[in-house]
């Protein structure tokens, strides 16, 4: 996510925390100020859960090496918000619509699919056999 989509989306969670109608708005500086504090945040958690990992002779950085920097750095209270978040991503997962295949969206059967793509190798076949035009 680059610095601008990142900003957007602190942006976007001010806005969520500050509606319009509170009357109440958030300095550019001040906004800055969160953005760089959001990216250090951020930083000193995945460094740690990366070093977490690679003790673990891990590849990846799993849900448990997120937790266990957290705990280690101190942010033990926001543990169970946290995995609360992740069970719950995990849910919407499970429910997402599944994305079509191209062969799906074409709503042809697969004798129908066969039977074109082996005319489009006959035209082809017959065009190379062919040569090139004069």
């Amino acid at each position: 996510m680059s610095d601008r989509e990142f900003g957007a989306t602190v942006q976007k969670i001010i806005t969520e925390i500050l509606p319009a109608s509170s009357g109440l708005t958030f300095a550019k500086d001040a906004r800055d100020l969160l953005i760089e504090c959001c990216v250090e945040f951020i930083t000193l958690i995945s460094s740690e859960a990366n070093e977490i990992a690679e003790k673990e002779a891990k590849k990846t950085i799993a849900c448990e090496h997120v937790t266990k920097a957290l705990q280690d750095l101190g942010f033990q209270d926001y543990v169970q918000e946290v995995l609360d978040v992740a069970n719950e991503h995990k849910e919407q997962q499970k429910t997402r619509e599944k994305k079509q295949s191209k062969m799906e969206q074409s709503g042809l059967s697969e004798a129908e699919l066969l039977r074109q793509q082996e005319a489009l190798f006959g035209a082809a076949k017959l065009k190379y056999n062919q040569g090139p035009a004069e």
